[in-house]
């Protein structure tokens, strides 16, 4: 006999497993690193303050280009309000399954839920997937155009420094295939997914959803043939809105770099944040709870050489781009579950 939780219950702990790995992670290193004597160092100045502030206008920065890329893929379909309830629901999912997993894919539910068709849902999440892992493709020359090898993948740390790098371009070599699958699948042949989805429901096991995954399958198959007819001016703004949300995120780090370790090339921290965000993407955690404190600690330590103020960083840097997301999540999730996330 299973016991099964109450959906309450089951997002609390949802909540409560990511925050415990987080703080158990800063914990352990606060006690190797940190002693309550070093608080008195650090510099709660209006500089300092004034930091914080603008790296919190970073990450609005970044919700609102999400909420831009929603309105454009739906033609404006979604309103600004639909558009917020949507990112914030992606973010809270973010933050409490594994990054590997994809938290933001399951934003065809929500788009499901706010009046699209699932399989024009699950078409526009399959875009918006491409056009995250598109921008990551052509980062990645970019900023190792701009920024020494070796201050990005180079440390004294040679352990550290040859283990991060293959991992990196690992994961990045899976970032491109991942790109070139979900251009084959969203805009050259969504027929075929969708004959592959007809298979997959065939089963005896599904068989009683076949009859919405054909209907999906006929969306989908529609919706591709829409994203073909568009012009480059639509992919070039929802592109636009993409870049602009992942940039806004990255520049994150360098606002709270500036009130706290001024003198540190903020054009390596904005490339070190690729580099992060690129191996977050296959953290086996809930929101990379754990490996994020980690690596930024461990990757940012040889531009302030203060293991103190690292983890200050670290810890802002972590309550500004995810633990607020858990913090939202579970004052909007009731309210969703209760309205069926319908419009109104």
């Amino acid at each position: 006999m299973t016991m099964k939780l109450n959906p309450t219950l089951k997002l609390i702990m949802q909540v409560l497993v990511p925050v415990a790995i987080g703080i158990g992670v800063v914990v352990f290193m606060m006690g190797k690193e940190f002693s309550l004597s070093q608080f008195e160092r650090i510099p709660l100045t209006w500089h300092t303050l004034l930091a914080i502030f603008l790296a919190c206008i970073c990450m609005v920065g970044r919700e609102w280009g999400m909420m831009w890329r929603f309105r454009v893929l739906t033609d404006r379909f979604l309103s600004w309000k639909s558009a917020f309830k949507v990112t914030m629901m992606c973010e809270f999912t973010s933050a409490v399954t594994p990054t590997s997993a994809g938290g933001s894919a399951l934003s065809m539910i929500f788009l499901n839920r706010e009046g699209l068709s699932l399989g024009r849902a699950t078409s526009l999440t399959m875009v918006t997937l491409m056009l995250d892992q598109l921008f990551m493709t052509l980062m990645c020359p970019l900023v190792f155009l701009c920024i020494p090898y070796a201050s990005l993948l180079g440390f004294s740390d040679t352990s550290l420094s040859s283990g991060l790098t293959l991992f990196f371009w690992i994961v990045y070599a899976g970032i491109v295939a991942v790109t070139v699958l979900l251009y084959l699948g969203a805009l050259v042949m969504p027929h075929k997914i969708a004959v592959g989805i007809n298979r997959l429901f065939s089963v005896l096991i599904l068989r009683r959803w076949k009859s919405k995954a054909d209907e999906t399958g006929k969306n989908m198959i529609a919706t591709g043939e829409d994203l073909r007819t568009r012009r480059l001016r639509w992919w070039a703004e929802a592109f636009g809105a993409t870049a602009f949300t992942w940039i806004s995120r990255f520049l994150v780090v360098n606002a709270l770099f500036i009130g706290f370790s001024p003198y540190a090339s903020q054009l390596i921290v904005f490339g070190r944040q690729f580099v992060v965000w690129t191996i977050l993407t296959v953290s086996p955690t809930p929101g990379g709870s754990g490996v994020s404190e980690w690596l930024f600690s461990n990757y940012y330590g040889d531009l302030i050489n203060d293991a103190s103020m690292v983890l200050v960083i670290a810890v802002l840097w972590r309550i500004i781009t995810y633990y607020v997301y858990l913090l939202i999540g579970v004052f909007m999730v009731p309210h969703w579950l209760r309205t069926g996330g319908k419009r109104h």
